[in-house]
């Protein structure tokens, strides 16, 4: 996939009255500004439009036509010192974007003793009007409050570490919706029969991400699995041994076998330009792509390692929740409930099928399945557990008020978990199992999710935000 950056507009507003009357303030003004852009584009993987002073109604024209032009996804507002709410409307209502107007203050408190030690009232306005975000907010959200225009507010100052972290977070929020635009969801077989939960809209769901879904056939993966060759398939048993602990019980045969389908997927992922997949296929028993389908999951688990994830029975939903947590660097591995432990207040998570290797507690393991418990067939499975500490819970939902985010955050906490040949973790939530439970499944999500490390809740609701689609947490 090619990477897209993020289009992120920036402009900062004031009032030209104030430049002839207090010499100094838009110079210092707009080096503020520069600072605020600089670290914007620190980040990497976004293109600022920067359309400079916006000051008057006849820069704010100007501004929206560049900015549009310019097809912007997000726009930070800097709100540099007092401005008219006539001045911005025009450039937020041109705009089919979110604002995220941003009131930072050079420091953390006026500079009282110096502002009262000057002997010039005119000077003393001045340095105060460098101070004077806070000034202008009020009136600019009282007006986007009334024509019901989408914006938020960074509140803090320019030496303070937690409004630079929550401006990163909408800048990676953007950078996700953008990539989010670039993906490729490859559809592989078909629905699980009798998943109910998993049969989705995917019109619906595909346009609320902005992504393309590509039909892919299992009879191209078998053309491309027939042309692998011998050398082709000891490089990637190379692979396998360098990513994963292969158990001694794995027998030649499925190693070569799964070599030979991992190679193929490779394949199918480069000829469509996939940047997820979603699979299942039954077929009759003994059919030749029983043989293509029973041996998928080490390397559709290497393809979810490397920024690709692969979600099993065909859950669509959980593709896209895989993905997004992907591009926030969490992992998210695919994951259901297994169990209850009571005596520990954990929920245990887990699935047969591709994981995430980079969240792994150590090297996954690679060991053979004598059955896939309700499916077709037998094979290779991986084994492994979510490295304990922070961890987020998302699932992607289709409800009667249309697609949205469902999110919990908890911690993956040590213990005995089962060793079947699949992936198993333990998990605590701060509401206990009982009510996270009952929350999470009164929400409406599949009984498939997304697991990823680290608490992620504050950038999947900017994500959802930026989307236009709603958001629950488990509280």
């Amino acid at each position: 996939m090619k990477a897209t950056p993020a289009r992120i507009g920036f402009l900062s507003t004031g009032l030209n009255t104030y430049w002839n009357q207090f010499e100094g303030l838009l110079d210092h003004l707009l080096g503020y500004s520069k600072t605020i852009v600089s670290h914007i584009e620190s980040q990497g993987g976004v293109e600022v439009t920067d359309v400079g002073m916006v000051d008057c109604p006849e820069k704010a024209a100007e501004a929206a036509t560049v900015l549009k032009r310019a097809g912007v996804d997000l726009v930070f507002l800097y709100v540099s010192t007092y401005s008219l709410s006539s001045t911005i409307l025009p450039v937020a209502r041109a705009l089919s974007c979110p604002v995220i107007a941003l009131n930072l203050q050079p420091g953390p408190a006026i500079d009282y003793s110096a502002i009262n030690s000057l002997d010039d009232r005119g000077k003393m306005t001045g340095m105060w009007l460098e101070n004077c975000q806070a000034c202008a907010i009020p009136e600019i959200a009282g007006a986007f409050n009334r024509v019901g225009l989408k914006y938020d507010i960074v509140t803090g100052h320019m030496k303070d570490d937690s409004a630079w972290e929550e401006i990163a977070s909408w800048v990676e929020a953007a950078k996700v919706l953008a990539a989010m635009r670039s993906n490729r969801l490859g559809l592989l077989g078909h629905y699980y029969c009798g998943m109910l939960d998993v049969y989705t809209d995917v019109l619906k769901v595909s346009s609320s991400f902005g992504s393309h879904v590509e039909i892919v056939e299992m009879d191209e993966l078998a053309s491309l699995r027939a042309s692998v060759t011998p050398e082709q398939v000891e490089d990637k048993l190379s692979e396998f041994r360098k990513q994963f602990i292969v158990s001694e019980s794995c027998s030649e045969y499925e190693l070569r076998r799964a070599a030979t389908t991992s190679v193929a997927l490779d394949k199918l992922i480069e000829a469509h330009d996939l940047g997820s997949l979603a699979y299942y296929y039954e077929g009759q028993s003994g059919n030749d792509h029983e043989n293509i389908i029973t041996s998928v999951i080490a390397g559709n688990t290497l393809l979810t390692a490397k920024g690709i994830p692969v979600a099993g029975e065909y859950e669509v939903k959980n593709a896209f929740a895989m993905k997004v947590m992907s591009l926030l660097g969490a992992g998210g591995s695919f994951s259901e409930f297994y169990a209850m432990d009571f005596d520990d207040d954990v929920i245990l998570l887990g699935h047969d099928g591709p994981a995430h290797p980079l969240i792994s507690d150590g090297k996954v393991e690679l060991v053979p399945l004598p059955v896939y418990h309700g499916k077709p067939g037998k094979g290779l499975s991986i084994q492994m557990s979510v490295r304990t500490g922070d961890v987020t819970l998302l699932s992607v939902c289709e409800g009667p008020e249309g697609v949205f985010l469902l999110v919990a955050e908890g911690e993956s906490v040590p213990g005995d978990v089962l060793q079947i040949g699949n992936t198993n973790s333990r998990y605590r939530f701060p509401c206990g199992m009982r009510s996270f439970f009952d929350q999470w499944c009164k929400a409406g999500p599949s009984h498939h999710c997304a697991v990823g490390v680290g608490h992620q809740a504050r950038k999947l609701e900017k994500i959802a935000f930026l989307m236009g689609i709603g958001i629950k947490k488990v509280l």
